[in-house]
């Protein structure tokens, strides 16, 4: 029995043929490791072969460095080159490169011993850790540190054999093979080439792996980008290039396209396309497209993230949760980061910190591009928004930290623009009035609804732009947004709104101010707890009544989400199912002249036609819950015309 020690830790081994055999026996510590790379690290067994491949690609890169400098390479003529061969009928796979290969030396430390660097400590910190509650992520950032990719080949394989030959040219023809069982062997193989094959016999439940088909579909998958060609029973597989890495003025629109229509499985055009790369404070390569169309816009299902996480060409997940908001899941496209961790890493995603930073820079760059292309491409930018305008107010709404930069990115229709023509709030800010210290808005189904409706009035009276929201959601945008450019967002349906009194633009005679009063305060009293105060209008001028909004708090739209989500439950009726709204009349309007002589005269009356006047006007501000009452009041109203 001999020994030898490598780090902190003795390692025995025995020599059955000197220098011809070794057999080595792994330590207990160093056994529980393989144990749990094995069996609990990676949790789909697809993932061996992109980590086989993984390392054969750094394996070819180091030497492409080496050739650099090296006066001379062992087997120099060889390709650079991945190769696989599947044989179905003897189930087994073999994966050769013929990258920089390991001396005897290197396949003990970097095979023999999984984290040489300390395998007792690892083990001790994974006890620690789940002793201690952490969760999976916690407890994969600790494995992390050690090189341990190699191993997933055991997931599938009852036998592992590596041949291998070092890049130098002393260098011994060598087999490093183990059942994974706590021992493997190391012998003599004459007539390797450089680089390392590694040959799986695989277990009988994993057998699939060996056929052609599955195997090409797993390297289409995992590694269609990897910067070596990848040649399966000696045909190219990786045909696709990692055009993300290439400097983007080298890159033609007809390529951008190709590579887009490949990795979306699309058929369109991208409407946009981002390309960039940083070095700080992450090295990262970045390639965003933007489809021409949403397809969730035409109630298809919720798209699944559609850009894809690399690391140096490696695929780590094709539809990583959590790299970017949930509301860029429309984007597709490529973030490949080189100072991602390597093997845990792709399986694990455990660096919450690390992906947020990626998230953070790759999120700034999109939105500072799209600012960019709104200013410069307004035609374009008009397309982007009417197809994927709701992921732009979802963000708003959900994203604190973006919404004021998603807030420069919202389009609407104003009282100032023509149907169909959009602008934006720094639009609107950039034509305010002197002195004008709101941007002012007005919700409705249409643009004909909010211009028949008594609220644009005031507006139009005075000179004020407001913008048109034609959308339930547009309210919960500006209710999450408040201000812009330092000017508060504003409903035009709000009670506590102070405008200039534009009343004495209207024509005719007013009522007198104390019938005026008195008809406010019968007025008050007869509609009860429905409104919270009624009062003579300062910002009316053709419509007779307007119904406000008077819970700040809780606007129309809001209220109908919570009855409707209640509804679904099976919940009882709420307080904020109370509507009370401040109601003003128009002092000038010939209606409101009639109910003031009917109350004197006809008083039942009178108090149907305020109560049908009371409605109209909630209905006109999205306030009305059920029509049924003020249908049937407007019949028995009809019939007093008899």
């Amino acid at each position: 029995m001999y020994s030898f020690t490598l780090g902190n830790h003795l390692y025995p081994y025995t020599i059955m043929q000197e220098h011809t055999v070794e057999k080595h026996q792994f330590q207990a510590e160093v056994r529980q490791v393989l144990d749990i790379v094995i069996n609990s690290l990676y949790t789909d067994k697809d993932i061996f072969l992109r980590e086989l491949v993984s390392n054969a690609a750094d394996s070819l890169e180091k030497l492409r460095h080496i050739q650099l400098s090296a006066p001379e390479v062992f087997d120099a003529a060889l390709p650079l080159e991945i190769s696989i061969r599947s044989d179905e009928a003897a189930g087994t796979l073999t994966i050769q490169d013929h990258g920089i290969g390991l001396t005897r030396t290197e396949l003990v430390e970097n095979l023999g011993t999984i984290a040489h660097s300390g395998s007792k400590a690892f083990a001790q910190a994974m006890r620690n850790a789940r002793e201690s509650g952490a969760d999976g992520a916690e407890a994969l950032q600790l494995i992390g540190q050690f090189g341990v990719g190699f191993y997933s080949a055991f997931m599938v394989a009852s036998k592992v054999e590596l041949y291998t030959h070092s890049w130098k040219s002393e260098g011994e023809h060598l087999l490093w093979t183990s059942e994974g069982q706590g021992s493997y062997e190391i012998l003599p193989s004459e007539g390797q080439r450089r680089g390392a094959k590694i040959v799986l016999t695989l277990k009988d439940e994993c057998r699939d792996f060996a056929k052609e088909d599955k195997v090409r579909e797993l390297l289409r998958r995992y590694s269609s980008f990897v910067p070596f060609p990848i040649l399966l029973n000696g045909e190219r597989v990786n045909t696709v290039q990692a055009i993300w890495t290439r400097s983007k003025n080298e890159i033609t629109p007809e390529e951008y396209s190709e590579f887009y229509k490949f990795h979306a499985d699309a058929f369109d055009e991208p409407l946009f396309t981002l390309h960039f790369n940083v070095d700080a404070p992450l090295a990262i390569n970045a390639l965003l497209f933007t489809p021409e169309n949403n397809p969730e816009r035409f109630g298809f299902m919720r798209m699944d993230p559609g850009v894809s996480l690399y690391c140096k060409r490696v695929l780590i997940d094709p539809h990583p949760k959590g790299l970017l908001p949930e509301w860029l899941r429309f984007l597709k496209g490529v973030v490949d980061s080189a100072d991602l961790p390597l093997n845990i890493s792709r399986e694990s995603m455990q660096d919450s910190s690390l992906v947020k930073k990626i998230s953070d820079v790759v999120t700034g760059r999109f939105l500072k591009f799209l600012a960019d292309q709104a200013e410069k491409e307004p035609e374009k930018y008009a397309k982007f928004w009417k197809q994927f305008a709701q992921f732009i107010k979802e963000g708003v709404v959900s994203d604190h930290a973006q919404h004021a930069r998603l807030g420069k990115l919202l389009r609407y229709e104003s009282s100032l623009t023509k149907a169909g023509e959009t602008i934006g709030l720094a639009d609107y800010v950039g034509r305010m009035k002197d002195g004008q210290k709101e941007l002012f808005y007005l919700y409705g189904a249409s643009r004909a609804a909010i211009e028949a409706g008594p609220y644009v009035e005031s507006f139009r009276a005075a000179g004020l732009e407001v913008l048109y929201l034609y959308e339930a959601a547009d309210e919960f945008v500006m209710n999450h947004l408040r201000e812009f450019d330092g000017k508060a967002l504003k409903s035009g349906d709000s009670a506590d709104l102070k405008l200039d009194d534009v009343s004495a633009t209207a024509s005719g005679d007013a009522l007198p101010k104390e019938r005026m009063d008195a008809l406010c305060a019968w007025a008050k009293e007869s509609l009860g707890a429905r409104v919270r105060n009624v009062e003579t209008s300062k910002r009316l001028v053709d419509s007779p009544a307007l119904a406000l909004n008077a819970d700040s708090y809780m606007t129309p739209a809001m209220r109908r989400m919570m009855r409707t989500l209640r509804e679904r439950e099976g919940g009882e009726d709420g307080p904020e199912d109370v509507v009370q709204a401040n109601f003003e009349l128009n002092a000038k309007h010939p209606l409101v002249a009639r109910i003031d002589a009917l109350r004197e005269k006809r008083p039942e009356l009178a108090k149907q036609v305020l109560e049908q006047l009371f409605d109209v006007s909630l209905m006109s501000a999205g306030m009305l819950d059920s029509p049924q009452d003020m249908l049937k009041r407007m019949t028995r109203l009809l019939g007093e015309l008899g």
